[in-house]
C-alpha cells in the first residue's frame, strides 16, 4: 500500500507544483523563478511540520506518512528545477540572481522547515 500512496501523492504534488510555478510566473514575470522558490519554502516548512506530527510522534500510518511526506511533498518541491533555473540564470550573465537564488532557497528553505517542525512539535505538546 504505501508504493501507491507515493504514486498518488506524487502525481498530487507534481500537478500542484506545475500549476503553483506557471501561476506564479504569471503573476511575477519571469525574470526570477519565484514560482520554485515559493514551492520549495512551502513545501520545506509543511515537510517539517508532517515530520514533526506524524515521524517523531507517531502520528499517522505508514501508507499516509508515504503519501504526504514522500509522495506529494517529494513532487511539489523541486530540487532539479531549482538547479537547472540557477545554471541557466547563471550561464545567460545573472550570476547576481543566481545566487540570490541559491541563498533564498537554502536559507528560506532550511527556515522553513526548522519553523515546521517546531510547530508540529508545539502542537503534539
Amino acid at each position: 500500500m504505501p508504493w501507491f500512496a507515493v504514486a498518488v501523492g506524487g502525481a498530487l504534488g507534481a500537478l500542484a507544483r506545475y500549476g503553483s510555478v506557471r501561476l506564479l510566473t504569471v503573476w511575477l514575470g519571469p525574470a526570477f523563478p519565484y514560482g520554485t522558490l515559493v514551492v520549495n519554502v512551502l513545501g520545506s516548512g509543511i515537510a517539517g511540520w508532517l515530520f514533526a506530527r506524524m515521524v517523531e510522534s507517531g502520528g499517522g500510518s505508514d501508507s499516509m506518512r508515504a503519501l504526504l511526506i514522500v509522495g506529494f511533498l517529494g513532487a511539489f518541491t523541486t530540487f532539479s528545477a531549482f538547479s537547472v533555473e540557477t545554471l541557466r540564470l547563471a550561464q545567460a550573465g545573472h550570476t547576481g540572481i543566481a545566487v540570490l537564488n541559491v541563498l533564498l532557497n537554502i536559507v528560506l528553505c532550511l527556515g522553513a522547515a526548522a519553523l515546521g517542525m517546531g510547530l508540529g512539535r508545539a502542537v503534539a505538546g
